[in-house]
Parts: C-alpha cells; sequence; structure tokens
C-alpha cells in the first residue's frame, strides 16, 4: 500500500525503534520519533538583569530523528533523517540548507536524506550536486526496503550515532588535558 511521506515515516520510525534498540551508551537507550521539532536557529536579543541569555529559538520538523535518551529525560539528538517519496532540484537545495542551519546549532548532528521508490533508479544527479550538507544519502527501489536496504539503512545509522557521539566528545572536552587527541579526520566517499 502506497503511505504519504508522514505516513511512511512514521511506519519507519516504529521500525527503527525495534531494530535499533540497544544501541545506547552510559545508560542512555536510542529514541527514534517522527515529527519532532528540533532548533535550527538560536539567537540573543537581549539579556535579563541578572546577565542571563534570553534566547529565541526556531525550529523545523524533522521527519527521522534518532537520539540519545536517559531515564531521567534528558536527550541528545543523534540523528536526522528526510524522508522523500520524490526529489526536485528545489528539494535538494532546501533540504541541505535545512541540514546547515540544524547543524549551526548542533554542530556534532549528523543529517541524511532518504529517497524510497525510486524502482531502478539510482540516486540522482541533482541531489548528489546540491546535497552538500548531508552527510549521507539513500535511496530504495520501493517505499518498503528489502532486507538488504533496511540492514543497510539500519547499519549506517548504527555508524552516524558513533559519529555524532564522538564529535560531542571532542567539542566539549576540546579544553581539557584529559581530552583524545586526533591528528586527522577524513570524510570518506562511500558509493554503493
Amino acid at each position: 500500500m502506497e503511505l504519504n511521506e508522514r505516513a511512511w515515516a512514521k511506519s519507519l520510525a516504529e521500525r527503527l525503534v525495534r531494530d535499533l534498540s540497544g544501541y545506547g551508551k552510559n545508560e542512555s537507550t536510542i529514541a527514534v520519533t517522527d515529527g519532532k521539532k528540533l532548533p535550527y536557529k538560536c539567537e540573543i536579543y537581549k539579556y535579563s538583569g541578572d546577565d542571563k541569555a534570553e534566547p529565541d529559538v526556531s525550529n523545523y520538523e524533522t521527519d527521522l530523528l534518532v537520539s540519545d535518551k536517559w531515564s531521567d529525560g534528558r536527550w541528545v539528538p543523534r540523528v536526522v533523517v528526510e524522508c522523500k517519496l520524490a526529489i526536485t532540484t528545489h528539494d535538494s537545495l532546501t533540504y541541505s540548507a535545512k541540514a546547515a542551519t540544524h547543524k549551526h546549532v548542533h554542530p556534532y548532528l549528523r543529517y541524511g536524506i532518504l529517497v524510497g521508490n525510486l524502482k531502478n533508479q539510482a540516486l540522482p544527479g541533482r541531489l548528489v550536486k546540491h546535497g552538500a550538507d548531508f552527510d549521507f544519502m539513500l535511496s530504495w527501489e520501493e517505499q518498503d526496503p528489502s532486507n538488504n536496504e533496511w540492514q543497510h539503512f539500519c547499519d549506517l545509522l548504527r555508524q552516524e550515532v558513533d559519529a555524532s557521539r564522538e564529535l560531542q566528545e571532542m567539542f566539549t572536552t576540546n579544553r581539557s588535558s584529559q581530552r583524545k587527541r586526533y591528528h586527522s579526520l577524513h570524510r570518506k566517499l562511500v558509493l554503493a
């Protein structure tokens, strides 16, 4: 049965909750939500009398959001996946820009796009050309993935969660004498 994009994303979120469970770290669990709003802008226009910033925050709704979540309610966004059943040049430009704005507020966030129902077509060239701010791009032949497509998607999400965790650790411990010290970063191109 053909679903609209919103219903499709919801069905993927429900399946991911089952297949990514148990991938937490340090007592966190993986949470997957659809339609969650995530800040893309945080600007300061004034301060209170005690010098506390009063931020103005704006949000975009995400199709799929994979997060680390703790029992006390804290959570950290790790991966956003935009879910499309058709892709245009305008979509490529718009969603890549959306990825960039979200990463401005969450510099450790990983961001990708999934295009379903492409039949025997490859990733569209316009998506690759205009999707500079995506960390990954995937396409499926149908709305419902094959077993191999689903396994690849889940494996990729686990890798992206790990990358997000490592980036956040790097950013938050950069002034610590006990931090991990890196001497190389390579953003490898993997085509499949």
